[in-house]
């Protein structure tokens, strides 16, 4: 699987010409894209800016030597290329097992193109089996844990070391164990509406071309 997803990593950097301003994604399979970025810059000269989705990213585009812009100093991103926990036929899809998803979706949002890059296991009839992360403030996060609860929406705090994950932003997160997603439209202005939720996971419409690497070898989904 690794040499899948390294295969596709590859595929998506092609996408990536002289003079880009890059998203440069979180996780096991976008990680392989920004090695392929670091190599192009070393070894071909090229040109790009790369704007990172975590702490995770930047320390491994640094060490590569590609040149870095906060998201604060750009206007547009050409393209970003990430991963993706699930992905429906609609290309809605669910982001943030990594815990990065607050700043993922910072960084793709000025997006022109958003590519997700990802092996066939990920791609799913409807989103809701892979546990829907909820970014949300630390303040007043048991609230919120418990009207998860009332939901039915079965919530538990991400955790690392025995404590609770606190994400690059300093935010909690919540994973909800939905089972299913009928409605991820609803879903997700449902949950942005709540006081203290700085963010969910669904990521809905805002990708628009899927590289999928399986046993058959990397194929290119358009929306």
């Amino acid at each position: 699987m690794e040499a899948l997803k390294k295969l596709a990593g590859v595929k998506a950097a092609e996408y990536v010409t002289d003079g880009m301003v890059v998203g440069l994604g979180t996780g096991s399979t976008a990680y392989y894209f920004v090695e392929e970025l670091g190599r192009r810059v070393n070894e071909e000269g090229l040109s790009i800016i790369g704007v990172t989705t975590s702490s995770q990213t930047t320390k491994q585009a640094e060490s590569l030597g590609i040149p870095l812009k906060s998201v604060d100093d750009i206007d547009v991103i050409d393209i970003t290329v990430d991963g993706s926990d699930e992905v429906d036929p609609n290309f809605n899809g669910i982001k943030g097992g990594g815990g990065a998803l607050l700043m993922e979706k910072i960084v793709a949002t000025p997006t022109q193109e958003y590519i997700w890059v990802v092996d066939d296991s990920k791609l799913v009839d409807q989103l809701g089996a892979f546990k829907l992360p909820v970014e949300v403030v630390q303040y007043g996060a048991d609230r919120l844990f418990r009207h998860f609860e009332k939901k039915g929406y079965k919530p538990s705090y991400r955790e690392q070391d025995g404590k609770r994950f606190v994400t690059d932003m300093k935010n909690y997160i919540i994973d909800l164990d939905l089972g299913k997603i009928d409605d991820p439209i609803a879903l997700g202005k449902e949950l942005k509406a709540m006081v203290g939720v700085v963010e969910h996971g669904l990521f809905n419409g805002m990708v628009n071309k899927v590289i999928v690497a399986g046993q058959d070898g990397v194929k290119v989904l358009e929306a």
